[in-house]
């Protein structure tokens, strides 16, 4: 299968995923006039900051594979956004990457202050729970224990994203295997783009094959999606991405360009997105959209 040409309404149907999870998200942001008025505009701040959404797209788009009814897995995209941009925020921070941009913006800590972004970090990744927690309140008796495993598959990926942040700051500088670089992409970027294909099947009763298979797609834009990010590290261009491209390079981060070259990184992501919309064909017509998303992330340039 070569590669796949994207549709020009694509950028339309992403666009229509991403109003329907901003319009959802504004629902848990607190505006009213109280003394912790200030962490709940440094949540707002990051949270409704522009981000792409992809994650909580994938949790709709992959549901969509098999029902309409999208309502019945809002709850679990929008936690699982919540948790994206607390980890955004804390990686922001002085004792890690020290970034002073993103998405063109001041980062949190920059525009509050260091111990404000830091409990609006973890706000959202207590809120995160929250939001699953009413919706498991209001579930029907029968649909608990399937819920109750994803539960548990959302707690685990949030702790295998804290790992691999911790191993990629812990191996700054250092010459590392391939086997460990891996191990970093699959944990810091990769865990939370399986659990959110994982969430969307489970929710839709996919089969075990379907789950299978669809693991395996996002098991390889998860990593596909990080070794772009390396690549923009390095070419990216500074006012597109919203935030200073070489940081990588200066806190001499091991990565697919580092290890590899520039070119050799690019071969790799191209046969990983090949390998990845493969997984989908026998979807026909109704993986259109998952098969074009991979190629967005092979050929986006922020």
């Amino acid at each position: 299968m070569g590669k796949v040409e994207i549709r020009m309404d694509f950028k339309e149907e992403l666009k229509k995923y991403q109003e329907i999870v901003n319009k959802h998200l504004e629902e848990y942001i607190n505006k009213e006039k109280c003394p912790e008025e200030l962490l709940n505009q440094s949540v707002e701040y990051s949270l409704m900051a522009g981000g792409k959404r992809l994650r909580p797209i994938l949790v709709i788009a992959t549901y969509e594979l098999f029902k309409k009814d999208i309502e019945t897995c809002m709850s679990y995209a929008i936690a699982l956004e919540m948790i994206h941009n607390f980890s955004l925020i804390h990686d922001d921070l002085p004792g890690i990457d020290n970034d002073d941009f993103r998405h063109g913006k001041p980062t949190n800590h920059k525009q509050f202050n260091e111990a404000t972004a830091i409990l609006a970090g973890d706000r959202l990744l207590n809120n995160a729970y929250i939001v699953i927690s009413e919706e498991l309140k209001k579930s029907e008796k029968e649909e608990l224990p399937k819920k109750i495993k994803i539960l548990e598959e959302f707690s685990k990926a949030v702790n295998q994203m804290i790992v691999g942040e911790f191993v990629d700051t812990e191996f700054e500088g250092k010459q590392i295997s391939e086997k460990y670089l891996e191990y970093i992409h699959k944990n810091k970027t990769g865990a939370l783009i399986i659990l959110a294909v994982r969430m969307g099947a489970m929710l839709a009763n996919a089969s075990e094959e379907d789950l299978k298979r669809l693991t395996s797609y996002a098991e390889k834009i998860g990593l596909a999606f990080q070794i772009k990010d390396d690549i923009l590290s390095e070419e990216g261009n500074q006012e597109i991405l919203g935030k200073p491209v070489g940081n990588d390079k200066r806190l001499e981060k091991c990565t697919y360009v580092s290890k590899y070259g520039l070119e050799k990184a690019k071969e790799i992501l191209n046969g990983i997105i090949k390998e990845a919309t493969e997984e989908l064909e026998i979807y026909g017509e109704k993986a259109q959209f998952l098969i074009e998303l991979a190629n967005y992330i092979e050929n986006r340039n922020k």
